[in-house]
């Protein structure tokens, strides 16, 4: 275990299950937690939040922020923030960046975690993006997260320096359930689903990867769902 014992980690915790593993890896590194939850207009935006608090309090975090951006909804352009957009059940098309995409989301996010962090002296930025079992989104690239890191620092103050990290990049949605069981992380709190807020629809884009990932594990998915 890395010792960062006087070091502090902006976490961007959306309550799903990537964000929630790799927040508990930042704990695990030593890092004192800033928990940092976006409501965006997004479907499932109540729910999101709740699954943010119940693990903020399973990971006793004190410092958080709930930041809300209601740009998202007016830019549209997305199945996740325009509800005349249907959220795809009919699984990825492979090379096609799907219509969940919401427009330089994780962009948006890094920058005002980096404000974060710059105000409280953070060092280091966790997100859980995964860019080869995703859904293809383009702000999930190790070379989109090194070119966003070197604008940050170039645009913050010359003492400010913000390493963002992904610890979950590389790795499949299976390789994903099994370090959450690894490290006890409470994925019955968690929330994947694009659709629903109540059971999730076990169809959707996020569900199906989720799903599977659980299913190469050969684990059993905690949450409920419609169908699966």
């Amino acid at each position: 275990m890395i010792n960062n014992s006087n070091n502090k980690a902006v976490v961007i915790l959306s309550g799903g299950m990537d964000s929630t593993l790799s927040s508990y890896i930042a704990k695990n590194s030593g890092y004192e937690l800033i928990a940092v939850h976006f409501n965006y207009g997004q479907r499932t935006e109540n729910r999101e939040l709740i699954a943010f608090r119940d693990i903020c309090k399973k990971l006793n975090v004190l410092n958080k922020y709930e930041i809300d951006i209601p740009f998202f909804a007016q830019i549209g352009a997305s199945a996740l923030t325009d509800k005349s957009i249907d959220v795809p059940v009919d699984g990825l098309e492979k090379g096609i960046i799907p219509v969940t995409y919401v427009p330089f989301r994780n962009g948006i996010f890094l920058s005002i975690a980096s404000a974060i962090a710059e105000k409280e002296n953070a060092n280091a930025i966790y997100i859980g993006v995964v860019q080869e079992d995703s859904s293809g989104y383009p702000d999930c690239t190790n070379s989109f997260i090194s070119s966003i890191q070197n604008a940050i620092n170039e645009g913050t103050k010359d003492n400010t320096n913000i390493k963002i990290i992904t610890p979950l990049v590389n790795l499949s949605k299976a390789q994903i359930v099994q370090e959450a069981i690894k490290l006890n992380v409470p994925l019955e709190l968690t929330w994947s689903c694009y659709k629903e807020e109540e059971s999730a629809c076990g169809v959707c884009d996020s569900c199906r990867l989720r799903l599977n990932g659980f299913k190469e594990a050969n684990q059993k998915d905690p949450i409920p769902y419609k169908e699966s």
